[in-house]
């Protein structure tokens, strides 16, 4: 009886098990570095080596999600940190495009609970009541260039971009959709920056008004910006 010589064979199994262990620990240590890279940026509130950090993101997300969670990150941290990292990388590219090819997204939650507005199929349309300060918002933002939506969910934003093909969008909502959202137009393609509320729920939730102006008047001439902005957002 023949036997078959199976010493290559176990030559190519060892050699990808120590390929696989390699790749492994060479994730993990990468992994780990960048997590503490980033868990020193959220306890010094300043950002160091976004770049770095925004790739290891892109390859190594689920790993070094694991990571926070085991030393001890909040979730709420977390999503804060990735959000304000996701500015900082697109702030430039944001500014560069022109606000007639933005968008702005806003949560329906933002609105009085009496709000009289009318669902369409592009979202509620603001009446402009007074009874929230959603309108005096859109009203400040819509002289600006900007093309203003107020949703009620991220159904509506993939509706909306591909009817408009905006190249960039502003999102404001809580963490967790924020981040989806930021996570959504960058599949998209969009160049995506993010406000989070004050205020998390479904009802007359809040948003810091100078927030959202700060990074909406990034990149635009100082002509087309009303000059009582933040006069009135405070």
């Amino acid at each position: 009886m023949a036997f078959v010589d199976l010493t290559p064979w176990n030559h190519v199994m060892l050699f990808i098990g120590q390929v696989t262990v390699i790749v492994f620990l060479s994730a993990l240590i990468i992994s780990f570095i960048l997590v503490v890279i980033s868990i020193y940026s959220i306890r010094q509130k300043k950002l160091y080596l976004p770049e770095l950090i925004k790739a290891g993101l892109v390859f190594l997300e689920g790993l070094m999600k694991a990571m926070f969670r085991f030393l001890g990150l909040e979730d709420q941290e977390m999503l804060s940190f990735f959000i304000k990292l996701q500015n900082t990388m697109n702030a430039a590219n944001f500014a560069a495009i022109p606000v007639a090819e933005r968008a702005i997204f806003m949560p329906q939650c933002l609105r009085s609970s009496q709000c009289p507005a009318n669902l369409t199929p592009e979202g509620l349309k603001c009446k402009t009541c007074g009874q929230c300060t959603v309108g005096e918002a859109k009203t400040l933002l819509e002289h600006m260039g900007y093309r203003i939506f107020i949703v009620p969910g991220s159904s509506f934003i993939k509706r909306m971009v591909k009817k408009y093909r905006p190249k960039a969008i502003l999102g404001i909502g809580c963490l967790a959709e924020v981040k989806e959202g930021i996570d959504m137009a960058d599949k998209m393609g969009l160049v995506v920056m993010g406000v989070v509320t004050l205020k998390e729920g479904c009802v007359e939730t809040i948003v810091n008004w100078p927030d959202v102006y700060e990074v909406a008047t990034l990149g635009i001439d100082p002509a087309s910006v009303p000059e009582n902005l933040h006069t009135l957002a405070d």
